[in-house]
């Protein structure tokens, strides 16, 4: 489960991935493929998919023990090797790496 607390010293991975709205259903789908076998991974924390209702955006929320096991699980095999459909399926993929700075729960 997703673990946003403020001074926290998981790694937060934030992509934004731009498709056409034709090919939103399977971009997400080999997503998920892929989420599943990166919840295998040394340092796995969790992964959420999101999905804009305009059909454009997916939003894959990762988080890691470290930037370093992320960064691992990120060049092996098993995650790159639909690699090129991927990019047949999308328009344009933005990573960052973010710090929580501020929660709010409701009371």
């Amino acid at each position: 489960m997703a673990r946003i607390q403020k001074d926290s010293q998981i790694v937060t991975q934030i992509t934004i991935v731009e498709a056409e709205p034709a090919k939103q259903t399977e971009a997400l789908s080999l997503m998920a493929d892929r989420a599943r076998f990166m919840a295998r991974q040394p340092g796995f924390v969790s992964i959420s998919l999101h999905r804009s209702l305009d059909g454009r955006r997916i939003v894959n929320y990762i988080q890691w023990q470290t930037r370093e096991q992320l960064h691992s699980a990120h060049q092996s095999p098993g995650f790159r090797k639909e690699w090129g459909k991927f990019d047949n399926l999308t328009d344009q993929i933005d990573p960052h790496l973010y710090e929580v700075v501020e929660v709010l729960d409701s009371e």
